[in-house]
């Protein structure tokens, strides 16, 4: 069975979105939170929020799997394991917050913010 077995396409290819969310993720894990498309930020969610959750294995192999899923970026990876992750310790999830803005202007995209709670 395929059930939840789809993502959101963005109009581009596969590297693309894989480019995409690769730098959405870097960004709200050095800014906290970040202003994008609804349909990006709900995309970006699951994503961060498996990232945290095996952040906060707390085992080396944890650390090396969220260091290769950051791409290697150990800057990054730091930040999310030993800032981030450790303030949701005893949460078993919900660590995003997605709240919606007006549409944007030029396209009237809808447009939210996507933050750490």
């Amino acid at each position: 069975m395929r059930h939840h077995n789809h993502n959101r396409k963005f109009g581009r290819t596969r590297n693309q979105r894989h480019s995409l969310l690769k730098g959405l993720m870097l960004a709200i894990i050095a800014h906290g939170r970040i202003e994008t498309t609804e349909a990006k930020a709900k995309e970006l969610r699951p994503h961060i929020e498996k990232l945290i959750t095996t952040a906060n294995g707390g085992t080396i192999h944890s650390r090396r799997l969220v260091i290769a899923r950051l791409y290697n970026l150990t800057a990054e990876a730091g930040k999310l394991i030993d800032i981030i992750a450790p303030k949701y310790k005893d949460r078993t999830g919900g660590y995003t917050r997605i709240t919606k803005l007006p549409r944007r202007a030029g396209d009237a995209a809808k447009m939210a913010v996507i933050e750490f709670v």
